[in-house]
Parts: structure tokens; C-alpha cells; sequence
């Protein structure tokens, strides 16, 4: 220990970093022990995901007015709508789609729209269009909003059937769909492909003539007879009996057997038929369908689950098999449930590729580091002490990097994964030069602590320029106030949070670790001698 703490130079009056570490190595030791153990804890708490997340900024707004035609759709509908929408904040574009009976717009928000805002954005546009809602004609339907744009469905299973109707398949998916959204980080399950059942009715407009009937009476009709209201309350004592109106259709057989008055407008006589007697009323699935599924060949109702923010989809993953196969196993015989799209395996691979590029980074700064650090010409050999001091600085910086990611709540997903990558070759730089300097100054005779404190007062400033121009240089990524800036901020807040963190390893963490592993070297006659370990209690 007295070597240790010997003279360290002109420059005692200042503090340094490196001999504070040195001289309190209880906590030098825990706080290494310590991150180390944080960072793989961290390491397996992030959230992984094939991209990052990121705000949709588009919003689409629809109405419907059937019967009108495409002139008046525009005129009286999408024209308001437009007006409405721009006076929303960060309006960017609008655009508009009108054909008859129908309105579509498109509202576009400005990149530069803070993501925090989007979602009180959207609740200003439901509240403009809803105040505005009272001017449209009557017989609109809606204007209704659809702003989930962000969905992303990572695991789709399709559920196909055999022997079995579509309506019953669409009631085994609705039974699946329940059980998936019970799975931990599930945020949303969709399904797709399944046909719902609906009642046609198709008149002949030839046979409405015959009879003197008007198509809208006969809706009229069909819609009063089939109308939920209230018919008071009876009062019967200690009890409240609801009264309910009867009449209502519950089979196709009621609807076709439902009398239609039919008024002459010439004579003014009056005649009762039943609907079937002039429509044709049948069940059957909706035509054409809007969303169709095919898998191997065979129509089949698609399940498309989406994560919540933040989760870790490869867990996610397996959540979903072992899910899919407890359900799986209560479905009847001819109801088969596949998988057919396996997003967490795909992030599994690119997680597995970087620790695989992790440790070839690892073996081969070790390899170079043992070469050039501890290559020595007279005598000729190779010391590895310098090398594995540099070794030991990639898994801590790294998992103090883990450990600020998780703070940040920044996920392992494709752009933080290839910023790690980036900075694997970057994060060695100041500890080989700590390193390289500590070990000249212990062959010119310097003592431990006088070569790390050394090393700290020539080294670590230079050192601090050079990282933060380096962490500069993806300044631009940051600061970029669009979508684009938004999916890649992970480059800089990742390659500048190593950077940063493989500077503060490097003047407190090596110059304890370079006190513990490296030989102490003197130069006799110009010829370098090696010595012994020097044994502390680091």
C-alpha cells in the first residue's frame, strides 16, 4: 500500500478522479460489482421490438349520406369538414376523397409536431368536427375518426376451420381473441376475415310499380315495426313492472311474413301483402366482403395481435405460443389454430446477431490489445495484463449503457441494437489510452499511483474533447424535429450515452483496475526488466 500511496506528482492541489478512486477502493470495487450487476439486470428488463416506437401524425375523418350523390357529398359535407380541420393546430395537408354517399379526408399533421401533442390534437379535431356536426344535413351518418394508424400487428395466427359454418368459425375466433388478450403486454387483438351475417332484402323495383309502392315507404315501414321504444313503467305495488312493446322481428321468417300496406296513389284504395310477397328476404354473409384472408389456400379468419408500448415482444412471443396452444387445445376437432406470422422471432435473431458481433468485438480488442499493448521487444514477449484491463471495460461500459437505457426507457430494437454496434469500436479509445499511458509510466519508474494520477492529469481532458466531437457528430440526429428524427433518436442518445460512459470507466474504473493487474516495469541500462505483481489490497 505504500507504493500506492506514494507521491503523485506536481499536480496534488487539484482533484483527480483517478487517485480518488484509488484511494477509497471499497467503493471503487462495490460500485463496478454493482453496475455490472445492474446493467444485466437491465439488460434482460428492456423492451425488445423490431423498431423503434414512433408517433403516426395522420388522422382520417369519414361520413356517409346515403342516397346523396357525389356533387352534394362535397358541396355540403367534405367542404365543412375541411374548413373545420383547418384550425386544428399543426395542420399540415388535407386531403379529400368524395363519391356518392360517402366522404373521406385525410388530416395530415406537420413533422415538426411535438409527439406528446398528437393525441390532445386529436381530441381537437373530434371536438371542432363534433361542434360543427349540427350544421350537416340531416341524414348524415357520422363524421367518424380513425387515428390508429400505429397498430403494428407483430404475431398474426390464422384460425381455418373444417366441417364448420363461417359463422361458427367468426365465434371460435371471438372465443381465441378473448383468451389472447388476456396474455401480459397485449395491447390489442384484431380480427380479420371474419364474414358477419346480415339480412338482404331485395325488392324488385319493376314489381314496387305494379303495386304503386315507393321504396322509402316500405323502409319506413319495415323500420317502425322493427323500432326499440319505450312503453312506460307499471306500477304494481312494491314492484316496478317495465312494459315493452312487442313486435319486433326475430327471425327471417317474421321479416317475410310482415304485411305492407300499399297505398294507390290514383284510386287512393288500400292493400295489405306480406314482404315476401314482393322481396326477396334471405341471410346470408356480407357481400362483398371488405377484408378477405387466405392462408395455404383456404379462407380463414386472421388474429393480429399488437404490443403495448414499451413491452418486450420476444416474451411477448412465448406468452403468445403458450397461449395459442392452451387454446388450441379447447377448440373442437376441425378448428385449427396457426401461426403465420412471427415477429418476435425476427427480433430474437437480430437481438442473438448482436450479441454474437458483441462478442467477436470482444475477442478481437482483446486479441489487438494483448498484441499491441503488451508487445515487448526487449525482451521479447507479450504481457496480457494491459489487454485485459481493456477487456474488462466493454462488458462495464456496456452495462452501465444498459443501465441508462432502461432509465431513459429506451428498448432493444433495431436502430439502439445498430448504435451499440457503432459503438463497440469507439468505446475502447480512451481506456487503451489510459491504459498505454499508465504502463510507460510504470517502466519509467512511476509508482502506481503516481502513473494513474498521471495519466488522468495529461490524458483525460484530450480525452473528454475528442468523445464529446465524436458524440457530436450525431448531434443532428437528435435535434431533427421530424418522423425520421423521431424513429433514429436512438442513435445519438445511445452512441453519445457510451461515449460519455466509456469516459468516466476510463479515468476511474481502468486506473483501479491498471493498479490491480498491471506489472510494475523499471528501465535498468536502457533494458526493461520485468518485475513483480504488486500485491495490494485492491
Amino acid at each position: 500500500m505504500s507504493e500506492i500511496s506514494g507521491a503523485s506528482g506536481k499536480n496534488d492541489s487539484r482533484f483527480n478522479i483517478s487517485r480518488w478512486a484509488l484511494e477509497h477502493p471499497a467503493l471503487t470495487r462495490y460500485l463496478m460489482v454493482a453496475l455490472m450487476v445492474l446493467g444485466v439486470a437491465a439488460y434482460f428488463q428492456l423492451g425488445q421490438d423490431e423498431d423503434p416506437p414512433f408517433t403516426f401524425r395522420a388522422m382520417v375523418v369519414q361520413a356517409f349520406w346515403p342516397g346523396a350523390s357525389a356533387l352534394q357529398m362535397a358541396e355540403q359535407v367534405t367542404d365543412k369538414i375541411e374548413k373545420t380541420l383547418q384550425e386544428v393546430p399543426y395542420a399540415d395537408k388535407i386531403r379529400s376523397y368524395t363519391k356518392p354517399g360517402e366522404s373521406l379526408t385525410i388530416l395530415q399533421l406537420k413533422d415538426s409536431s411535438p409527439p406528446k401533442e398528437v393525441q390532445g390534437t386529436w381530441y381537437q379535431v373530434r371536438k371542432k368536427v363534433g361542434d360543427m356536426r349540427g350544421t350537416l344535413p340531416q341524414g348524415v351518418i357520422g363524421p367518424v375518426f380513425n387515428d390508429d394508424f400505429g397498430d403494428v400487428y407483430g404475431s398474426i395466427f390464422a384460425l381455418s376451420a373444417d366441417g364448420f359454418s363461417k359463422a361458427e368459425l367468426k365465434e371460435f375466433a371471438d372465443t381465441v381473441r378473448q383468451r389472447l388478450l388476456r396474455v401480459e403486454d397485449v395491447a390489442k387483438v384484431e380480427v380479420f376475415g371474419a364474414l358477419p351475417e346480415k339480412i338482404f332484402i331485395e325488392i324488385s323495383q319493376k314489381r314496387l310499380a305494379q303495386m304503386g309502392l315507393d321504396f322509402n315507404q316500405v323502409i319506413a315501414q319495415i323500420g317502425a315495426q322493427n323500432a326499440v321504444e319505450g312503453a312506460g313503467v307499471l306500477n304494481a305495488g312494491t314492484e316496478n313492472l317495465q312494459v315493452r312493446v312487442g313486435g319486433q322481428f326475430n327471425s327471417v321468417a317474421d321479416l317475410r311474413a310482415f304485411p305492407i300496406r300499399a297505398v294507390n296513389a290514383v284510386t287512393g284504395a288500400g292493400s295489405t301483402l306480406r314482404l315476401g310477397d314482393i322481396a326477396d328476404v334471405r341471410r346470408a354473409y356480407q357481400d362483398p366482403p371488405q377484408v378477405k384472408v387466405r392462408h395455404q389456400g383456404q379462407e380463414v379468419v386472421a388474429l393480429g395481435i399488437s404490443m403495448a408500448k414499451g413491452g418486450d415482444i420476444v416474451a411477448l412471443g412465448k406468452s403468445l405460443r403458450e397461449a395459442a396452444a392452451r387454446a388450441q387445445a379447447e377448440l373442437p376437432l376441425g378448428i385449427t389454430l396457426t401461426q403465420v406470422q412471427d415477429q418476435p422471432a425476427a427480433v430474437s435473431r437480430s437481438v442473438g446477431e448482436f450479441v454474437g458481433v458483441l462478442l467477436e468485438a470482444v475477442v478481437i480488442v482483446l486479441a489487438v490489445s494483448f498484441i499491441s499493448l503488451g508487445l515487448h521487444t526487449r525482451p521479447l514477449r507479450i504481457d496480457i495484463w494491459p489487454g485485459l484491463v481493456v477487456g474488462i471495460t466493454i462488458p462495464l461500459v456496456l452495462a452501465i449503457t444498459f443501465v441508462t437505457m432502461f432509465y431513459w426507457g429506451v428498448g432493444l430494437h433495431k436502430i439502439s441494437l445498430g448504435s451499440l454496434i457503432i459503438a463497440l469500436g469507439l468505446l475502447v479509445d480512451d481506456a487503451i489510452i489510459a491504459v498505454e499511458m499508465m504502463v510507460r509510466k510504470l517502466e519509467e519508474g512511476y509508482d502506481k499511483m503516481r502513473a494513474a494520477t498521471f495519466a488522468y492529469d495529461v490524458t483525460a481532458m484530450p480525452m473528454l474533447t475528442g468523445t464529446l466531437i465524436t458524440a457530436a457528430g450525431f448531434l443532428p440526429i437528435g435535434m431533427a424535429k421530424s418522423v425520421t428524427g423521431e424513429y433514429t433518436f436512438a442513435i445519438f442518445a445511445v452512441t453519445s450515452a457510451a461515449l460519455l460512459i466509456s469516459w468516466v470507466v476510463s479515468v476511474y474504473f481502468v486506473p483501479y483496475l491498471g493498479a490491480w493487474l498491471l506489472h510494475t516495469r523499471k528501465q535498468v541500462d536502457g533494458d526493461a526488466h520485468e518485475g513483480e505483481l504488486f500485491n495490494t489490497p485492491f
